[in-house]
């Protein structure tokens, strides 16, 4: 497998080509049987033909082809230092993470230092700005202490404020954490270091997409963004401004209807929560529980709905691409009904199925993974 990993390392830093580009060559590949390997000892014409690569892309792989031996090298010094490799084909690779990006945006290649087997838990992202306020770090707090009773990890991108209030605190009460880096896993040296304990140990897990020798850059924080939403099954967003990291993700986040939590400000903050809530996020408190609002819910149009319209919405929206008991439907919708009701009430939703038996679960229909290599 080590001189396959040379191939995976080629594909993944094609420069100027696409992750949808890179990915339909994987899954063209998979699904005719064949190596990366044997795609790069083809020529460009056959990659034309076969790939239906443009010639300026078969210009890009070429490139790529001739740094192979360099990735021979830079592969046998990262797995001698215990990082793994882990292609996007691989059953180790996150579901979570190509579930929700699919081909067009999953990385085809993740470096990775730690417990691997933390990538396939259930996740809580906490974000937020690097210069967020006391009541922003309380909520980072107190969301990732429930997500620990919860039994789920938590993703951060450990930037400072924040994403580093979720870590500390996730393993302050216990937990784990997966670390998504804006950089290159092998420059991420003083990082290792410093969760040493909690990397041996299990609890931390540090996770690159991008070339391992990468220093760290603002273009690249951009880019680590839609993996740290893209790890988690719930998002929650403690502060945003107008514009930046956190604001651009949890809108392209809305974008691709994935459940986003945003606590509710103060009047006197000066922050952008509202404008995200007012896109259709959800409301919660400084507990991190959803805020039910008789009127409906906010929605991503101009049109308001009937608190029982807002009830089924709120319920896709937390079924989309995952599994609940009626329990834990009632518990992150903060209704107390009992769960007998629920489960009728579910029932009674065509576009909602059940799968299992006890504790039966529910899910939405027609969310699933692509076929074949993405299911």
């Amino acid at each position: 497998m080590q001189q396959e990993y040379i191939y995976w390392m080629a594909l993944a830093h094609v420069e100027r080509m696409r992750t949808l580009r890179k990915n339909e060559i994987v899954v063209h590949c998979y699904e005719r049987s064949l190596s990366l390997s044997d795609f790069f000892q083809g020529e460009p014409a056959w990659w034309m033909e076969e790939f239906g690569l443009a010639a300026e892309e078969a210009e890009w792989v070429e490139i790529a082809k001739n740094e192979l031996s360099n990735y021979s090298f830079l592969a046998e010094d990262l797995l001698e230092q215990g990082y793994e490799l882990i292609p996007i084909i691989s059953p180790d690779y996150p579901k979570t993470l190509k579930l929700n990006l699919k081909k067009t945006y999953a990385p085809p290649l993740l470096y990775v230092k730690g417990n691997s087997q933390l990538l396939q838990a259930a996740c809580v992202a906490i974000v937020g700005s690097r210069s967020a306020s006391d009541l922003a770090l309380q909520f980072a707090d107190n969301v990732a202490q429930k997500a620990v009773e919860e039994g789920k990890a938590v993703v951060s991108g450990y930037a400072k404020g924040v994403d580093k209030q979720a870590l500390d605190s996730a393993l302050k009460y216990g937990g784990s954490s997966i670390v998504v880096l804006p950089q290159g896993i092998a420059t991420f040296a003083s990082g290792i270091k410093a969760l040493y304990r909690e990397l041996v140990s299990g609890r931390v897990v540090t996770v690159s997409a991008f070339h391992p020798k990468a220093p760290w850059s603002a273009g690249l924080a951009m880019a680590r963004n839609p993996i740290i939403y893209g790890m988690a099954d719930e998002i929650f967003v403690a502060e945003s401004d107008s514009k930046g990291g956190t604001w651009s993700g949890v809108v392209d986040g809305l974008r691709k209807k994935r459940r986003i939590y945003v606590r509710e400000s103060l009047p006197a903050e000066k922050n952008a929560n509202h404008l995200l809530i007012e896109k259709g996020a959800f409301p919660v408190s400084l507990q991190g529980e959803i805020l039910v609002r008789e009127k409906g819910i906010s929605s991503n149009t101009d049109e308001t709905v009937s608190e029982e319209e807002g009830l089924e919405q709120k319920i896709r929206l937390l079924l989309k691409g995952t599994k609940l008991t009626s329990k834990e439907i009632l518990e992150r919708l903060s209704l107390e009904w009992p769960s007998r009701k629920m489960t009728d009430y579910l029932k009674n939703m065509p576009d909602i199925e059940p799968q299992g038996r006890s504790p039966k679960k529910f899910t939405l229909k027609g969310t699933g993974a692509e076929p074949t290599l993405f299911g």
